[in-house]
């Protein structure tokens, strides 16, 4: 009800960009290093850097948006993180706190069970599959002992999934089953992974049409027990390859230590001062499949639940169909846009890593100067 109302007041004064997930990164550092993953490539100082709490909550303000997903690296190494989700949840905003869970169970202590938060616990299948994933021994069974304890603790628990082309279908199903059965989570948020460049591993990252097949392929064995999924019926009916949708990449704007990042989670192709800049100055039809390379085989729900929150909006009675209906898991897929005017993918990592570096590093070179400044004005 809450986030319904807030579109409702965004369609009724004509906002046609508005955002609707704050995607909250006060770090990079994590305690896996996961090959699959292109977000913890840096150097040691800039994986040292954090996000205090004034500008974390500052962020929220900001932006305005209804949900805030705290990703990282692993948000748990944060200090402060207890203060940062009390003051969002203090603001009525619904937190998802995504972490590996491998420090969950430790630092349960520092948050108090309610609806506005819940711990988003990143699980890529059952324990052989997940633990290679992650390339650490032991991490499935440590999340899960973790799960179980926020359950025991009256915490809300989701599962984040992703989803790569090692994954057979059969094996999918049997962890959604397990979610369903045995876990007691709330729902389940999977999508296929997104190919960061900067990635250790590059041969594992599904296309569009490989995606859509495999989606249908999982929806096609869903047994007895209903698999929760906490994401749209469109967004999944998406997946499955029966929907057409381009992606909304300022519905879920990303801060981070560098700035509001352009144009989106996945994509760090510069960085705005503030979310009006970034909102007001992006060239946002330069990206988006069909649009830039590097967005061609996206179809990540931070960049296309919206898009489908959207659509549900205009057609309610689309989305009600999906729902009673199931979704479709054969027959022709919906036609899927043309790359052939897309633009080539730009790699400018190490030059606009250079450049963030230089911005940080400005203020410390000028504070001398100030306070000499400041000496001089007072001798005179």
């Amino acid at each position: 009800m809450r986030v319904g109302a807030y579109i409702l007041g965004k369609k009724l004064r004509r906002e046609e960009k508005y955002p609707l997930v704050l995607m909250l990164e006060p770090l990079f550092r994590c305690n896996l290093a996961c090959p699959g993953c292109g977000k913890i490539d840096y150097e040691d100082a800039i994986l040292d850097r954090r996000l205090s709490v004034a500008q974390c909550l500052s962020a929220v303000d900001e932006c305005g948006a209804p949900v805030v997903s705290i990703p990282g690296g692993e948000p748990l190494l944060h200090k402060e993180i207890d203060q940062i989700v009390a003051g969002i949840v203090a603001r009525k905003k619904f937190v998802y706190l995504c972490t590996n869970g491998l420090l969950l169970e430790k630092k349960l202590h520092l948050f108090k069970p309610t609806p506005y938060l819940t711990f988003s616990v990143h699980l890529d299948g059952l324990e052989e599959h997940h633990d290679k994933a992650v390339n650490q021994p032991g991490t499935f069974k440590r999340a899960v002992a973790a799960i179980r304890k926020a359950r025991e603790a009256g915490f809300r628990v989701n599962i984040n999934c992703t989803l790569f082309n090692t994954m057979k279908a059969e094996d999918a199903a049997r962890f959604f089953d397990f979610c369903a059965d045995e876990l007691d989570v709330e729902g389940i948020t999977a999508a296929p992974g997104y190919a960061y460049e900067r990635a250790p591993e590059q041969r594992h990252f599904l296309n569009r049409i490989r995606t859509k097949q495999l989606f249908r392929d999982i929806l096609k064995l869903r047994g007895k027990t209903p698999w929760r999924f906490s994401q749209s019926a469109l967004y999944m009916d998406f997946l499955a390859g029966n929907q057409s949708y381009q992606c909304t990449p300022w519905g879920t704007p990303t801060r981070n230590i560098f700035g509001w990042q352009r144009p989106c989670y996945l994509l760090g192709e510069g960085y705005a001062r503030s979310f009006k800049e970034l909102m007001e100055t992006t060239e946002w039809e330069r990206y988006g499949t069909g649009n830039y390379e590097k967005c061609a085989d996206c179809m990540v729900h931070c960049g296309y639940e919206g898009t489908a929150v959207e659509d549900t909006l205009r057609r309610p009675w689309k989305a009600l169909m999906v729902k009673l209906r199931g979704f479709r898991t054969d027959g022709p897929m919906a036609p899927d846009i043309q790359l052939d005017n897309q633009r080539p993918a730009e790699f400018i990592f190490e030059s606009l890593m250079k450049k963030v570096t230089i911005d940080a590093e400005e203020p410390k070179r000028l504070r001398p100067r100030k306070a000499r400044a400041r000496v001089e004005d007072d001798a005179a």
